[in-house]
């Protein structure tokens, strides 16, 4: 069934795949810089792996921090099932890393939140395949630290955000508030690794 378009909206009839695709050209130059960074990271060595970690932490942390003051939670029931923070948290302790986390980010508000969890929740493809990497060190303690990349793995979180997104109204200024959000969790991520 289409439903018709709200004035000033994005239609319904492609929603989701519409802002999915326009966060993802908007945001595309950032990703990519990521991964060249996070390409020079050799996950299958010991304080490589830590480094990345800690540089992962030292974003996730407080961008996770800012979606539950923003009350991610009121969006997204299932958000203690989200959060990473204690698994990272784990993996370092695993590994002898600290956790030393940048400065909050801007608040949120409610379209920051879905601006925001789109590079969270996003990252979980990503780690799918960096967890096969890591499986083929020779330490055995950063193979059994992959509570962080393997979280939530079959669980579909990536297919119930977007179908959440789905159902949110995203005139043109929430869609440019969104694509700010994403940016600045892009720019976050960047500054980690670049400190790593």
């Amino acid at each position: 069934m289409t439903l018709p378009a709200i004035p000033g909206d994005i239609s319904y009839a492609s929603h989701a795949i519409g802002i999915r695709e326009k966060l993802r050209a908007a945001t595309s130059a950032a990703h990519h810089a990521l991964d060249e960074r996070l390409s020079a990271f050799d996950l299958t060595e010991t304080d490589h792996y830590r480094r990345f970690l800690q540089a992962s932490a030292a974003a996730l942390l407080p961008l996770e921090c800012a979606l539950e003051q923003a009350g991610v939670a009121e969006l997204f029931a299932d958000w203690s099932h989200r959060a990473r923070a204690g698994v990272i948290a784990a993996d370092l302790a695993r590994l002898g890393g600290a956790v030393a986390p940048l400065p909050l980010p801007q608040p949120l508000n409610r379209i920051g939140i879905f601006g925001t969890l789109y590079v969270l929740e996003g990252s979980r493809l990503g780690a799918a395949y960096l967890r096969r990497i890591v499986a083929a060190s020779a330490d055995p303690r950063v193979r059994s630290a992959t509570r962080y990349l393997g979280h939530g793995a079959g669980q579909g979180l990536w297919r119930s955000y977007l179908a959440r997104l789905e159902r949110e109204a995203v005139t043109a200024v929430d869609l440019s508030g969104m694509i700010a959000s994403a940016q600045q969790a892009f720019a976050m991520f960047g500054k980690a690794v670049a400190a790593a």
